[in-house]
């Protein structure tokens, strides 16, 4: 089951209000997919930590409605 890149997007701008989001469909099949998310909510935290905050966000979708996620997390500048 595939999940839309648009909903992908609504659920981390819900958690990180403040973040900047860049989805982007790898394979344009909808289920591998690159998030680019940069919130001040990630200041002080490890990458891992930064990561498990936006596999939160997505409620337990990963292996589920949502195959592949690459991610890459950072603070503003």
């Amino acid at each position: 089951m595939a999940m839309a890149a648009a909903e992908i997007e609504a659920l981390i701008r819900d958690a990180f209000p403040d973040a900047d989001v860049l989805i982007e469909d790898l394979a344009g099949d909808g289920n591998h997919y690159r998030a680019r998310v940069v919130s001040s909510a990630f200041t002080g935290k490890s990458r891992v930590l930064q990561h498990k905050m936006v596999y939160e966000a997505l409620g337990g979708r990963m292996g589920g409605e949502l195959h592949a996620l690459q991610l890459v997390t950072a603070v503003p500048n």
